[in-house]
C-alpha cells in the first residue's frame, strides 16, 4: 500500500524539522512491511522469549545464577535482536532505492528516521512486555523492584539497537556486511558490560572502556531494578545515559540520509 507523503498536513508558523503526518505514514509503512516478513517478526518477538527460556533451563539447578544473569540480559538481548532487524531492514530500503525515492519528495531526513524509530519502538514495547511477563511469570524470575522497570530497560536496549542498526545501514553495502558489524560494535560491549565480571573488579583500562559503552548502563539499570525496591537514582541515571545515546545515534543516522 502506497502513501501520498505530499498530502501530509503542512504546519503554519515556525517550521518543525519534521512533519508529524509524514513521520506517522512512514511508521505505518514500516510496520506493514515487517508484518509481512514473518521471519523478522519472529526474530523480534519470539527469540528473546526463547533465549530467556534457554537461560532458565541452563540454570534451573542454580536459581541464584538465573536471577543474576536473567535480569541483566534485559539490557542485552533486545539490543542485539533489534540491531539485526533494524540494520537489515533499513539496508534493504537503501539498496532498493526506497529511501532515495522518499527524499525526492518533500520529506525531511528526520521524518524517515523518526518514522522508523516509532515503528520499531512499538515492536520493542511488545518485545519487552512479552519477555518480562514470561520471565517474572512462568519462569519465576524474582526481582525486588517493580516488573515494569525491566520493561523500561528492555525497551531502552531495543531502541539503542535500533539506533545502531540505522547508523550501520549507511556504511554496509549488503546484508552480510551489516551483520559483520556486529562483532565490532556489539560484542565488545557485551564482554565488558559487567555480565561476566563486575566493573569494580575489572582493571582500570577495562573499567574506563566499559564506562564508554552504552550497553554497560543498560545492564546496570537492569541490575538496579532487580536488587532495589522502587526507582533509584542510579537507575534513573543509567536510563538517561542510554536514552541520550539513543538520541545521539539517531541524529547521526539522520545525517547519513543524503538527498
Amino acid at each position: 500500500m502506497s502513501h501520498d507523503f505530499t498530502a501530509a498536513p503542512r504546519l503554519t508558523g515556525r517550521r518543525l524539522p519534521f512533519s508529524p503526518g509524514i513521520t506517522l505514514a512512514t511508521a505505518r509503512r514500516v510496520l506493514q512491511q515487517i508484518s509481512r516478513d514473518h521471519g523478522s517478526t519472529a526474530l523480534m518477538l519470539v527469540i528473546p522469549c526463547m533465549l530467556m527460556l534457554l537461560l532458565k533451563l541452563m540454570f534451573r539447578d542454580v536459581e541464584s545464577t538465573f536471577e543474576r544473569v536473567g535480569t541483566q540480559v534485559f539490557g542485552i538481548f533486545p539490543l542485539v535482536v533489534m540491531y539485526l532487524v533494524a540494520s537489515v531492514s533499513t539496508l534493504r530500503e537503501r539498496t532498493s532505492g526506497t529511501a532515495e525515492r522518499l527524499l525526492t519528495m518533500p520529506v525531511q531526513r528526520l521524518d524517515i528516521v523518526l518514522g522508523y524509530s516509532l515503528a520499531f519502538a512499538f515492536l520493542a514495547l511488545l518485545q519487552a512486555v512479552l519477555a518480562t511477563l514470561l520471565a517474572v511469570g512462568p519462569l519465576g524470575l524474582h526481582i525486588k523492584g517493580p516488573a515494569f522497570l525491566l520493561m523500561v530497560v528492555a525497551m531502552l536496549g531495543a531502541l539503542l539497537g535500533l539506533a545502531l542498526g540505522l547508523l550501520v545501514s549507511a556504511f554496509a553495502r549488503n546484508e552480510f556486511q551489516a551483520v559483520q558489524f556486529l562483532p565490532a560494535g556489539i560484542l565488545p560491549q557485551f564482554l565488558v558490560c559487567g555480565l561476566f565480571v563486575p566493573r569494580d573488579e575489572m582493571s582500570g583500562a577495562l573499567d574506563v572502556l566499559a564506562g564508554m559503552m552504552p550497553m554497560t548502563y543498560a545492564v546496570q539499570a537492569a541490575r538496579e531494578a532487580a536488587t532495589h525496591e522502587g526507582v533509584t537514582g542510579v537507575f534513573v541515571r543509567d536510563a538517561v545515559v542510554v536514552l541520550l545515546c539513543v538520541i545521539g545515534v539517531l541524529m547521526a543516522s539522520a545525517a547519513t540520509f543524503k538527498r
